[in-house]
């Protein structure tokens, strides 16, 4: 499962329960080494290039890879006024990162002095992922790195699925696609078929997931009622969710999803 997010063991709220050791530090940090060759470009230019990186998982948060300062262009740096405090890691410094004509402000980063308890990341650089572009070996991967603690499960599913909004069904299938991520909420795929796509819009967002892929969105519009980037598709989605490929997920978040079973599909021993 993930350790930094959502119902991970240190996410925002955990599924489990901890025994806290009275000695033990407020702000506790993993970091372990990953066998993975990771690369960081600027437009075309490599900046950095380490098969000895880090992976930092600070508390609530998506993980970071950490690079060895001698595998990093620092002569691309130049020292920013920005600095960000760290919760149990001290401060950070920025730097810019400029390479020919490419710029990224505030691309670099590194915590110089980190107190005792983190003393894994001293020195250790990191990178602003909106502003560079990032390989695990031949791969480029988005947002963040993929944790090597977080799973996909896309099961079948006969369960009855119906999507409604303001009172009106806007989808309902018994042939859904469950998925689970780790620390995430269930999230529920349905068929074009059984969605009122005559109420959708296609949007122009995307979002990015290292795990899933490009998602697309699509609005509603219900009479006077319009709700922007209501549901989402992945219509070429990476290997570990490719059975949700074209689907339609709506957020419980935001509409109201109610999921019921077949009682004459359980066995005996269910009901």
């Amino acid at each position: 499962m993930s350790l930094t997010k959502g119902s991970g063991p240190f996410g925002e709220q955990p599924a489990g329960e901890f025994n806290f050791d009275p000695h033990r530090p407020e702000h506790v940090l993993y970091v372990e080494d990953v066998p993975r060759r990771v690369r960081v470009l600027l437009g075309d230019e490599l900046v950095a290039d380490s098969d000895a990186v880090r992976l930092l998982h600070p508390p609530g948060r998506t993980p970071t890879y950490l690079f060895p300062k001698a595998h990093v262009r620092t002569d691309c740096f130049k020292p920013s006024e920005r600095r960000q405090s760290d919760p149990g890691m001290g401060e950070r410094a920025y730097w810019q990162v400029r390479v020919g004509s490419e710029v990224a402000e505030d691309a670099a980063y590194s915590w110089q002095q980190p107190p005792r308890s983190a003393a894994a990341i001293a020195g250790l650089i990191a990178f602003d992922w909106d502003s560079l572009t990032l390989f695990e070996e031949d791969e480029e991967v988005f947002v963040h790195p993929r944790d090597p603690y977080t799973r996909i499960d896309v099961l079948r599913s006969s369960r009855s699925v119906r999507v409604t909004v303001d009172d009106v069904v806007v989808a309902e299938s018994t042939r859904p696609r469950m998925l689970l991520e780790s620390g995430l909420p269930v999230r529920w795929y349905l068929p074009p078929e059984d969605v009122r796509t005559d109420l959708l819009e296609p949007s122009y967002t995307t979002t990015r997931c290292p795990y899933k892929g490009i998602a697309h969105y699509w609005s509603l519009r219900l009479g006077d009622r319009y709700d922007k980037d209501l549901a989402w598709t992945y219509p070429e989605p990476f290997h570990d969710a490719d059975a949700v490929r074209g689907l339609l997920c709506f957020p419980q978040e935001r509409v109201q999803v109610e999921v019921t079973s077949n009682e004459s599909e359980r066995t005996p021993g269910e009901r």
